[in-house]
């Protein structure tokens, strides 16, 4: 499948599971899912690699059973990268041109991108995406495609993800071991906001909250384009330790009662409804009010939206999201979360399914909000394919000029520097 762009193969490497997903798109441009494989992540924690050896028995374990489901022998994926040592940073940048009577083309823009990667950073950082938000052509703001028009100075404003050089290599390592090559490295609230929101949305002003188990990734959109992205550092699997401490109870008894009888409002939970959980080892079994774990799960979902809100507010768009929020990912399916963060934050929200971007009733298992991030990896990978590839896929190996620049390139700016133009559609705009 190397050379090949019938398939296109995702790795999710989250703190609770790991998802393999195999897919491809229709005719009618959806995305029919071929395979789709999960296992219990132990060696992640808070989006992070921790334990390369239980990460990759994980990822081997999905990844054959993906391939055995598929009847394909994979040798790439596209892979999600989260955790708290992401940050994105907003940054301007321009190239004078020799004439002001040429028209602008895509070879300046991806010079003007290409540029933007040798903004100074701290030691032991790399620059993960580079995403253009809008141009100015000559003193001309406002400019959305500049190619095809006149002018001498071309400038942009950019949205910048820097991540953690180390912890991208854990990942590529995991990865590697089990024989397959890093495509590339995707932002999970990049990817999920592929899969979840509509294009209406980003126009009007929105904010993807996806809450997994170790992390809870935003990205804000506005006028159709990225404005912000953060990954905070605690997810759902703080609201299972809360539990189990506060009840006093095993880890797994915890996990089973938040999603059972768990509500993110402890004013509508029942005072009157009681579980019974089997005691420790022989010891008497502990009665739990429905109420009490209410409570205990809405303060930390406060800190969560808290922590949301603080970032959303940071990006200056807070008042001009028309669309609210979108939450997505496992914990946004905990009961009466959206009137909690109705509550906290008077927006409108709803829960995002990847749904609309799949074909047919066969792919009913994957439309669900813990699988977001995994189809958006496949969207943003078949866009990548796309960019790549144009007007023919032919492999760097091939000894061209061209290819040989990219390899010069590539080498000198590291692992994570992705090809600059991935994240451009045909019209040259933002993704």
């Amino acid at each position: 499948m190397k050379h090949n762009n019938d398939f296109v193969a995702a790795i999710d490497i989250g703190t609770t599971k790991i998802v393999a997903i195999i897919g491809r798109k229709t005719e009618s441009g959806k995305l029919e899912i071929l395979a789709m494989s999960k296992a219990e992540s132990k060696g992640v924690k808070r989006g992070v690699v921790q334990n390369i050896e239980e990460t990759v028995n994980a990822i081997q374990t999905v990844i054959e059973e993906a391939e055995k489901k598929a009847g394909v022998k994979l040798t790439e994926a596209f892979v999600g990268i989260a955790g708290q040592h992401i940050r994105s940073v907003k940054s301007r940048g321009h190239i004078n041109r020799n004439s002001s009577e040429e028209e602008i083309t895509k070879e300046d823009m991806k010079a003007l991108i290409e540029d933007m990667h040798k903004i100074p950073l701290d030691a032991g950082q790399e620059i993960i995406h580079v995403i253009p938000q809008n141009y100015m052509v000559d003193n001309e703001p406002g400019v959305k495609n500049p190619v095809g028009m006149l002018g001498r100075r071309l400038e942009a404003n950019f949205h910048i993800v820097i991540g953690e050089i180390a912890s991208a290599k854990n990942i590529e390592k995991c990865v590697n071991r089990v024989g397959l090559k890093v495509k590339s490295l995707v932002l999970e609230p990049l990817a999920s906001s592929e899969a979840v929101l509509t294009d209406d949305e980003k126009e009007a002003g929105v904010a993807l909250v996806d809450i997994g188990g170790g992390t809870t990734d935003l990205a804000v959109y506005y006028d159709g384009i990225i404005r912000h992205t953060a990954v905070i550092a605690f997810g759902g699997n703080v609201i299972t330790k809360d539990i189990k401490e506060g009840c006093s109870i095993l880890q797994r008894q915890a996990e089973q009662l938040k999603i059972q009888f768990g509500s993110s409002l402890g004013d509508l939970a029942q005072e009157d409804k009681i579980v019974t959980i089997p005691g420790i080892s022989g010891r008497e079994p502990k009665e739990i009010s429905f109420r009490s774990l209410a409570f205990i799960i809405q303060s930390r979902m406060e800190e969560i939206i808290d922590a949301v809100i603080f970032e959303v507010e940071n990006s200056g768009y807070m008042e001009k999201l028309s669309a609210g929020m979108v939450i997505t990912g496992g914990g946004a399916l905990m009961r009466h979360l959206p009137q909690l963060i109705k509550f906290r934050t008077g927006m409108d929200v709803r829960v995002g399914y990847p749904g609309e971007s799949l074909s047919g009733d066969r792919n009913q298992e994957v439309n669900h909000p813990m699988y977001s991030t995994s189809v958006g990896l496949i969207l943003k990978g078949y866009e990548f394919n796309r960019m790549q590839n144009k007007p023919v896929e032919e492999p760097l190996e091939v000894e061209t000029e061209e290819p040989v620049q990219v390899k010069k390139e590539s080498k000198r700016s590291g692992f994570l520097k992705n090809v600059f133009n991935e994240f451009f559609d045909e019209k040259g705009s933002a993704m």
